[in-house]
């Protein structure tokens, strides 16, 4: 099966030709995002048509925003002003002649860990998307669940005290402290007492997080993506001592698998992953 994927973007749309689970072909180009609504259009059908094969059986978009599935509109597209209400499934369904399906980014992620990477074994789990925010997806059943406008799984929007989870347990922890998360990371990987002590604290309000998602899904696994995550080493042993002293579901807690993503490329393989879905 062939299938294209593509990641839409506030600065790049990547797209890429997936052929029996691998990128075959990939392009990259400009997102022209202060641009009228078409030219933004144009830009994404250009990288589509760099990596196009006529065999294709369908197209997958993932886009920063929210997606209303049943009026097959794009709405509220982070950092595209002009992509405020645009029928993005038609008019590339139109363009290519090909079936579209378009979602939002978190919840292309948590399909694409279903189909190419650890949520395989899996029929309910959430991908936990960490950098400079906190985005989810939610698996049930074996297929994703998307909810209204494609908006389930904010669970960083929740509030926490006077602001929200992702507030405290994503990059912005150490934003808002004044500080460059890249920094922290380079510090904590020698050894830096005070940069494993933020790390350490930053796993404290992760965990908090996996408290609330435990509560509210029960799910079998718990896969993490996004650039924080790759410094789960650092702020994982945290994260677990606040689910072992906190979490009043032990049992629970206990039949929970976490793991962190290791697919490259996974944003264009998890837009390709809502053609596989919708099978």
């Amino acid at each position: 099966m062939k299938i294209i994927g593509v990641d839409v973007g506030g600065t790049k749309i990547s797209a890429g030709l997936v052929v029996d689970n691998k990128i075959v072909r990939q392009s990259t180009v400009d997102t022209p995002f202060d641009r009228p609504q078409l030219e933004v259009v144009n830009a994404l059908y250009q990288a589509i048509d760099e990596v196009y094969d006529t065999a294709v059986t369908g197209i997958g978009i993932g886009v920063p925003g929210l997606v209303d599935l049943d009026e097959k509109r794009v709405i509220d597209v982070v950092n595209i002003p002009s992509w405020d209400s645009v029928p993005l499934f038609d008019l590339v369904s139109d363009y290519f002649n090909k079936p579209v399906f378009v979602n939002n980014d978190a919840n292309c992620f948590a399909v694409g860990e279903k189909y190419f990477g650890k949520g395989k074994p899996f029929n309910n789990f959430v991908g936990l998307t960490i950098g400079t925010g906190m985005g989810a997806g939610i698996i049930i059943n074996g297929h994703l669940y998307s909810g209204r406008l494609c908006g389930a799984g904010e669970f960083g929007s929740i509030f926490q005290k006077d602001r929200s989870v992702e507030a405290f347990a994503s990059g912005q922890f150490f934003k808002d402290k004044g500080l460059d998360g890249k920094v922290i990371y380079k510090r904590a990987s020698i050894g830096d007492p005070v940069a494993l002590r933020l790390f350490e604290e930053l796993g404290s309000h992760i965990g908090r997080a996996i408290s609330n998602i435990l509560f509210a899904l029960a799910p079998e696994a718990i896969i993490f993506g996004g650039s924080v995550s790759e410094s789960f080493k650092y702020f994982g042993d945290a994260m677990h001592e606040f689910l072992e002293e906190n979490f009043p579901y032990q049992r629970l807690y206990n039949q929970l698998v976490i793991e962190v993503s290791d697919v490259e490329n996974m944003a264009i393989l998890g837009a390709s992953s809502l053609v596989l879905d919708a099978q």
